[in-house]
């Protein structure tokens, strides 16, 4: 059984290679994840955005390093380097990852960033004047998960 360090580094690699299939693996059945753009989300919904986010992405930059680790546990930060689709503006994104493992699998992911510092690079004036704002982060969340709901909806009904 790997260790929880193999986990997350077999997880980035897979990551950097765009290799969602790999990524999604490494989830167990019940699952949970959480950061400020997807809240509480759980294994089904967190491996259909890896599939969306990686498929929809041209120019994913990833780089990690391991910070901390138990047998149960894993902290990384990782720093991703894309264009936002919706604006074509360039982001630099700093995430601290803490990942639970039970199993050999990862039950538990939280990705930690500055919510406005995303939202200035991603979204121009417009984030830089209202990315401190609850209104702000709550309006991305919510076009977020139906950005999911749909990409998830569409990919069931492909099968």
């Amino acid at each position: 059984m790997m260790t929880s360090s193999q986990i997350a580094q077999a997880f980035y690699q897979a990551f950097q290679k765009k290799d969602f299939k790999i990524m999604q693996g490494l989830y167990a059945d019940n699952a949970t994840f959480s950061d400020p753009a997807f809240p509480n989300l759980n294994a089904q919904e967190v491996r259909a955005m890896w599939e969306m986010l990686l498929t929809a992405s041209k120019d994913l930059h990833l780089e990690y390093q391991i910070l901390e680790e138990t047998a149960q546990q894993v902290k990384t930060q990782w720093i991703a380097t894309y264009t936002f689709s919706k604006t074509g503006r360039k982001v630099i994104n700093k995430i601290v990852a803490t990942m639970d493992i039970e199993n050999g699998l990862i039950v538990s992911h939280t990705d930690d960033f500055s919510f406005y510092k995303w939202a200035s690079q991603a979204l121009g004036p417009v984030g830089l004047l209202l990315g401190w704002t609850g209104f702000l982060r709550k309006k991305l969340q919510t076009t977020a998960r139906q950005n999911l709901a749909n990409f998830m909806q569409k990919a069931h009904s492909r099968k």
